[in-house]
């Protein structure tokens, strides 16, 4: 059985995550500089990548499926890269499932990898500007109520950034 289309469907999935890898490497430029507008593009060029990959992974699963049935295998068995390159025997053929296996394998720890690291980047963002709007208009569980100006409760208050006293 020929295995070439499922080795092309492999390879073009290690490009793609290539691609996303790069994205990853942009978006943590736009955060860690603050660029919104750059961010949301690389939003959006992402997204048409996950579409094309999983596009890739349909084909890819046709491909393994194909390849079963040409080494007399009938049920649609879900089996990963190694188990399905037992099924192989040309050692040539062997070699470069391996090959590309362990290639997309790398390629996806090193995107898993970026991706945490941008999702920590977006969270301290998001610490920072909350706590700078802490510092700006006060603590969300200062109270709200009116209290007279003798009246000294236990209460520490600090000013938001709007003073009424003229």
């Amino acid at each position: 059985m020929e295995l070439t289309p499922l080795l092309e469907l492999l390879e073009r999935l290690d490009e793609v995550h290539l691609q996303m890898l790069e994205l990853a490497a942009l978006k943590k430029q736009s955060i860690m500089d603050n660029q919104v507008d750059s961010l949301i593009d690389l939003l959006n060029r992402e997204s048409r990548l996950v579409k094309l990959i999983g596009q890739l992974e349909e084909q890819r699963a046709e491909a393994a499926y194909a390849f079963l049935q040409g080494v007399g295998i009938r049920s649609n068995l879900n089996l990963n890269l190694t188990e399905l390159s037992r099924l192989v025997f040309d050692p040539e053929d062997k070699a470069r499932l391996l090959h590309i296996q362990q290639k997309l394998s790398g390629t996806l720890y090193r995107l898993k990898e970026a991706n945490e690291l941008n999702q920590k980047l977006i969270e301290q963002s998001l610490t920072f500007i909350d706590y700078s709007l802490d510092l700006l208009v006060g603590r969300p569980n200062q109270e709200i109520t009116y209290h007279h100006p003798s009246d000294k409760g236990s209460s520490v208050t600090r000013p938001g950034i709007f003073d009424a006293r003229g």
